[in-house]
């Protein structure tokens, strides 16, 4: 292939990417992978049409044989995810009808699109790919043209951020809370194992914890820890009874409770600097000058000047989350290490210390002495 061709051939791919994302949709939509898991072994195309219309009536009295439309549109969506190595396809032998039939089965991927199974991306998934969340991505070039404006995209695509929106609006409110709750666990699945400073506090207040997930599973961990979840008011409402942990309402842009320590993952990458800063200084108000910390978990950038050739998994990843903030925030985005030290060093937080886990984010520790 030549270069023109070869280039022409990249710039349909990029053009055409959200085909991927769809067709991920699609199969957490459906329960394929659910579907396919609960057979432990692999199975056909016509079984799993069968279970997908047997679902969706909600009903094993509900005939479950599917027309060719069915069978037609579900046999491309596997067609794209067995090339994206989501599932596998192999022919075999069916001794029932004497036919060499094709079976998909799961992979070390599709166990990720599992919904009826911990730790999942599959509430992350729905509501990323939702109607609503991906509306804000068509106005880029009207944020970069406004010269005027101060409008974000989000606000541009609804007329309202989305935690506005989110208030008034339950459906979005929820997908929002499950794909955070979901991605919590994995990153609380990261840090506990390797992040033992829980141990010396006595009270923790994890701010803009929404529903309590990641709280839940400190105190869980760490039985002495008294621990605040805090969160807007129509988050707070919606979040479930734990042991150890209060609900507590409130705007961390006006106060933050006060604790032995803050916790605070993925909230600041939601705001520009100056509402950051404003954030921390009230997160500095609420814990003890001589031997509090605000632990915060947030992506850290390289920069341009790092050495690319060491690259670990999550770092293409850590790019495209700065890409998101900038559609779904309030003027948000991720940082490097050097934007990080001039935010602390801002809100009155002269040290800090950076520690990498096995995850998308770090943990940077915040010490106002």
């Amino acid at each position: 292939m030549d270069a023109l061709s070869r280039d022409q051939a990249e710039i349909f791919e990029h053009m055409f990417s959200f085909v991927d994302s769809m067709a991920l949709k699609c199969a957490v939509e459906l329960r394929i992978a659910d579907i396919i898991h609960s057979q432990d072994c692999p199975i056909s195309l016509t079984q799993i049409a069968s279970k997908i219309i047997t679902n969706s009536h909600n009903s094993p009295m509900i005939s479950s044989s599917p027309d060719n439309n069915t069978m037609l549109y579900l046999n491309r969506i596997m067609t794209s995810l067995v090339r994206k190595k989501i599932f596998t396809a192999q022919y075999d032998h069916d001794q029932n009808n004497n036919q060499t039939v094709l079976y998909y089965g799961v992979t070390s991927k599709s166990r990720w699109l599992l919904r009826d199974a911990k730790p999942s991306l599959a509430p992350l998934i729905l509501m990323e790919n939702h109607p609503i969340q991906m509306a804000p991505w068509h106005y880029f070039s009207h944020i970069i043209k406004d010269q005027e404006g101060s409008a974000t995209a989000y606000e541009k695509a609804h007329g309202c951020g989305i935690f506005e929106l989110a208030s008034v609006n339950g459906e979005l409110n929820k997908i929002f809370n499950d794909g955070m709750a979901c991605l919590g666990e994995m990153v609380m699945g990261a840090i506990l194992p390797a992040y033992d400073v829980f141990g010396c506090m006595g009270s923790l207040v994890d701010v803009g914890g929404g529903i309590g997930g990641d709280l839940a599973e400190i105190v869980k961990s760490h039985p002495h820890i008294k621990g605040i979840n805090f969160d807007l008011p129509h988050v707070t409402a919606t979040a479930p009874e734990s042991n150890g942990v209060t609900h507590v309402a409130g705007n961390m842009f006006e106060s933050v409770p006060s604790a032995d320590a803050i916790f605070i993952k993925w909230v600041l990458h939601d705001w520009c600097d100056e509402e950051c800063v404003k954030i921390l200084r009230n997160c500095r108000k609420a814990i003890p000058e001589k031997n509090g910390k605000v632990i915060i978990v947030e992506i850290v950038l390289k920069d341009s000047s790092q050495n690319k050739e060491n690259d670990d998994v999550f770092d293409e990843t850590r790019m495209i989350f700065d890409m998101v903030m900038m559609a779904h925030t309030c003027r948000g985005k991720e940082r490097t290490e050097f934007e990080w030290k001039k935010l602390l060093e801002e809100a009155g937080f002269p040290r800090y210390k950076i520690t990498k886990i096995p995850a998308i984010p770090s943990i940077i520790e915040a010490y106002p002495f």
